[in-house]
């Protein structure tokens, strides 16, 4: 089944003719819905079926309507008493622009853009941040216990929160697709599989003001089994916040994970592993990653580390995971900080760097003021120490092989190796 709706322009007649397409061939079993090249439609939420493949013509625009009524009401949205330390996603979400429950085969493809109209659901704070008192806002695309998912070729913009959100999913695919959020617009993730087994995310370019790709298992999806089983390659990131990240919400376990051939620019966090719940990470490979760090406002989380491995409890009722089994190899840093392990006691474990370049400089006008180590439960968040090539604060076994480190002479960094109780196995060696 092949169906073009027409655009006209009013979000009540492109909602309605884009949702009648899909209907209609859900009801003949699948197919094919064709937006135009050259036309703009404006809609509320849409709901796409099992079997269905959404496809934007190259030149086609599918808006998000900027009024909240036009919305598919999900959860509840969170206020003052029920968000929890660090912001966490507790439920599912409260607002979503393309959706789908249950519907196995989905496919959204073409060359065409998917706009979220962000700007409508935030406003100014400062010339770095745009946020609101909703959270979360709306989803750009979330789509929950949907197996055998495909995501290919699409733009995704201006995204008022996540962009990308498959939650207990299975079998998914999301390749060569873009992801343009503004730098200054507060929670617009990239991609975030939670509690999704068997994903592959391939080829993808991602600039946002928070993760650009981010794993996560979050307590309102905590009925699915946990996230495992994921490919991360040949992606191009910039990102105010992290931009490969494992966390925050964790209240399963993590495992199986590969991520490689990648690049990160000008972004505030290369690599980080959040843990913050009571899952854990582990079996977690990272090769051939090129990163570049710099610092930026205190609104984004991070403070230009490359690498951040830590393990906190999110408030007094939780004890957060461990991290074990993490490998890095030919990865190459450069930036205004290093890399930073920390945790509560004893929760990183087995963490090894084979084949690693650390390059310290001072390159933006924010002070170097040490690291980063938001959100935590009643300890301070940052801890302004000199920057080392290697930071460990707590207890760790560590494994060095092929470690080198240029440091700028500045008064702001520290030492190559920062590691009192630590296990060191191997040296970081200068490579001035």
């Amino acid at each position: 089944m092949i169906y073009y709706p027409k655009a006209v322009g009013s979000v009540k007649e492109d909602t309605k003719s884009i949702q009648d397409a899909i209907d209609l061939a859900s009801r003949h079993g699948g197919g094919t819905v064709y937006l135009s090249a050259g036309e703009q439609y404006l809609c509320g939420s849409l709901v796409l079926r099992p079997f269905i493949t959404l496809h934007l013509e190259n030149g086609s625009r599918l808006m998000a309507s900027p009024n909240l009524a036009d919305y598919r009401k999900g959860d509840e949205p969170d206020d003052e008493h029920t968000r929890g330390v660090g912001t966490p996603v507790l439920r599912k979400p409260a607002f979503s622009f393309l959706y789908a429950y249950d519907a196995d085969s989905v496919t959204i493809d073409g060359e065409g853009t998917i706009d979220g109209n962000c700007h409508q659901f935030v406003s100014r704070v400062n010339p770095y941040h745009c946020t609101s008192s909703l959270y979360p806002r709306p989803t750009l695309v979330y789509l929950e216990k949907c197996n055998n998912l495909r995501i290919k070729g699409v733009t995704l913009t201006n995204s008022p929160f996540w962009s990308l959100h498959t939650a207990g999913c299975d079998n998914v695919l999301v390749e060569g697709i873009t992801i343009r959020n503004p730098l200054d617009v507060a929670n617009s993730d990239g991609i975030d599989p939670d509690h999704c087994t068997n994903v592959r995310i391939h080829a993808c370019h991602i600039t946002c003001a928070d993760d650009c790709i981010c794993l996560k298992n979050t307590k309102g999806s905590a009925m699915y089994p946990p996230t495992k089983g994921v490919v991360i390659s040949d992606c191009t990131l910039v990102s105010t916040s992290s931009a490969l990240k494992i966390g925050t919400e964790g209240v399963d376990d993590f495992s199986d994970i590969l991520v490689h051939n990648c690049v990160v620019e000008a972004s505030n966090r290369g690599i980080s592993i959040q843990v913050r719940d009571k899952g854990s990470v582990q079996n977690v490979h990272f090769s051939h990653i090129l990163i570049n760090t710099r610092l930026f406002s205190p609104d984004y989380w991070g403070k230009a580390e490359a690498i951040a491995l830590t393990s906190f409890n999110r408030d007094e009722q939780t004890v957060s995971g461990t991290i074990r089994q993490i490998y890095f190899d030919h990865i190459v840093t450069k930036g205004e900080s290093g890399i930073l392990i920390a945790g509560d006691g004893d929760k990183i474990h087995d963490v090894h760097f084979d084949t690693v370049y650390i390059g310290l400089e001072k390159t933006s006008k924010w002070p170097l003021a040490g690291y980063d180590y938001r959100p935590r439960f009643m300890q301070d968040d940052e801890h302004t120490k000199p920057v080392s090539a290697i930071s460990v604060q707590g207890k760790c076994n560590l494994f060095l092989d092929r470690v080198s480190a240029t440091i700028q002479q500045h008064a702001g960094f520290g030492p190559l190796l920062d590691a009192p109780d630590a296990t060191v196995y191997g040296e970081v060696t200068d490579a001035t």
